[in-house]
């Protein structure tokens, strides 16, 4: 019997140029992807996924990798410390002004586990939404005594007391780079950066990770910029291209194999309040970010250990 890619390139022709040939490529990879098999790592890792510039694809990287990650069989929790809540949208998590929220945790008022909704697509997949009420937070922050790691103190005490043992943490940081990021920062082990491929973004890639620098010197020696991607790719382009050739030589280690499309489903699932991995799972969009959660968690072994050597040095 012969297989949907078989199948696709009798009819089409075997012109790689055809959309016949592209549509066989998609096949071949969703069924890839989906017998790959994701591994839970030695330890929870976390990752704050930050870039201060918007429209890079920050929080649409945040929940579908976590999607992803969540329909591979991983325990996964997100945390939403944008004021827009947008990924709190994007996973069908009730948001509304006076809903308990990352607000309450990082001001001490409720803990993670009281604020905690479940995805209602993932059984795995646990959040902590923001609303608007997020957005005095820094002001509000400023004069309390170690200001710096509120979120850490409480994502410890929820990581150590709960019953579920969580594969992944994720933090949807808000594209700047005041004290809520610098919060999510001093919380995890390893930064995601998402990097569009045009010219400006590789102009504001050099302030973030001088950011980064400057808290790991001063509040989180063990930090570790651990993965870029690459979004909105669109490989007709000479100019993608080139950006991702420019990432890959500055940061050839970190920066991952896959990339993500500029596709019109990524951008309506938000819409639909689903990742794009419920939404159109077998667009390309969905595949790619499948393909870049299976590469995240395939480097956890060298990942932590890199952690481990960094902790041990300090």
């Amino acid at each position: 019997m012969e297989s949907a890619q078989e199948t696709i390139s009798r009819i089409f022709g075997g012109d790689d140029t055809t959309l016949g040939a592209e549509i066989a490529d998609e096949s071949t990879r969703y069924e890839r992807i989906h017998n790959a098999k994701f591994n839970p790592p030695a330890e929870t890792r976390r990752l704050a996924v930050a870039n201060q510039k918007g429209g890079v694809g920050k929080t649409t990287t945040a929940v579908n990798v976590a999607a992803a990650m969540a329909e591979g069989g991983l325990n996964v929790l997100v945390i939403d410390m944008d004021p827009q809540g947008n990924a709190s949208t994007a996973l069908g998590i009730e948001h509304t002004s006076g809903t308990p929220s990352v607000y309450d945790v990082i001001e001490g008022r409720s803990s993670i586990a009281e604020v905690m909704q479940p995805c209602p697509d993932f059984d795995n997949l646990d959040v902590v939404p923001a609303s608007i009420d997020l957005s005095g937070a820094e002001l509000e922050l400023a004069d309390m005594p170690n200001r710096n790691n509120l979120m850490r103190e409480k994502l410890d005490e929820f990581l150590e007391s709960s019953e579920k043992h969580y594969d992944y943490v994720f933090i949807d940081c808000p594209p700047s780079l005041g004290l809520l990021v610098i919060n999510a920062m001093c919380a995890v082990n390893e930064m995601l950066i998402p990097i569009q491929a045009e010219y400006y973004a590789l102009e504001g890639l050099g302030q973030l990770i001088n950011t980064i620098g400057l808290v790991q010197r001063n509040f989180n020696p063990a930090l570790l910029v651990s993965t870029m991607l690459v979004t909105m790719f669109d490989r007709r382009t000479l100019l993608s291209q080139q950006v991702y050739a420019e990432v890959k030589n500055h940061y050839p280690s970190i920066v991952l194999d896959t990339t993500i499309p500029r596709t019109v489903k990524v951008s309506e699932a938000p819409s639909f309040f689903q990742s794009v991995i419920k939404y159109d799972p077998r667009g390309k969009g969905a595949i790619s970010y499948c393909e870049a959660a299976l590469e995240i968690d395939n480097r956890s072994d060298v990942v932590l250990q890199t952690i481990d050597m960094r902790r041990n040095e300090n």
